[in-house]
């Protein structure tokens, strides 16, 4: 009889737990998309990440470049205001940029760049066929943009502009659009913080 009630219980909890409302994003709901399922670099600190480093936190990643001229420090400008509008809560928020420009960003430059924003904020700069895989397994784009001028050293890169947001078990969740107002990312990113 003690095991009979101990499984309906466990039944009841399971149901119950089924029946619970499945949460609303402002991003684009992509759990359980069967792409970005992770990676491993060196940051700018020459240390080895890979998703499991930051278990317990929600992960934001983005892909970008240090001489972008607006999308890249407007993106990393609004999660340092959101980590920061965070406060304790934003210990638990990871900000990752991967360069699409690892001939120029260096882990020096990476560092540099990041320690503007935040210095928990963290670069990597893959090597051009690292950057290649990582690109397909993310579905982003990037490619160089030669410029008119005579020096092969100014050019820019056009890339993909969104954000990939990780849940606190390193589970891919949810698309930022680039121009997704910062209150609504910030609603998105604490939905994470309980899931």
């Amino acid at each position: 009889m003690k095991t009979f009630l101990r499984l309906l219980a466990l039944a009841l909890v399971l149901g119950l737990s089924a029946c619970a409302p499945k949460p609303t994003f402002n991003g684009v709901d992509i759990t359980g998309a069967d792409y970005a399922n992770g990676f491993v670099f060196k940051d700018q600190e020459r240390r080895v990440r890979s998703l499991d480093s930051f278990k317990g936190q929600v992960v934001a990643l983005f892909f970008g470049y240090t001489q972008c001229p607006d999308v890249c420090p407007t993106t990393m400008s609004e999660f340092a205001k959101i980590k920061s509008e965070l406060g304790e809560s934003g210990s638990k928020l990871q900000i990752l940029f991967v360069s699409v420009d690892p001939e120029r960003d260096t882990s020096e430059v990476l560092k540099a760049y990041m320690a503007n924003f935040d210095p928990s904020f963290l670069g990597f700069s893959p090597t051009p066929a690292e950057l290649e895989l990582l690109a397909k397994s993310f579905k982003i784009y990037y490619k160089k943009v030669a410029s008119t001028s005579a020096n092969p050293n100014i050019y820019t890169v056009d890339h993909s502009a969104g954000t990939y947001l990780f849940d606190t078990h390193g589970r891919l969740r949810l698309f930022i659009s680039y121009g997704t107002p910062a209150d609504a990312l910030k609603q998105d990113i604490n939905t994470l913080f309980k899931q």
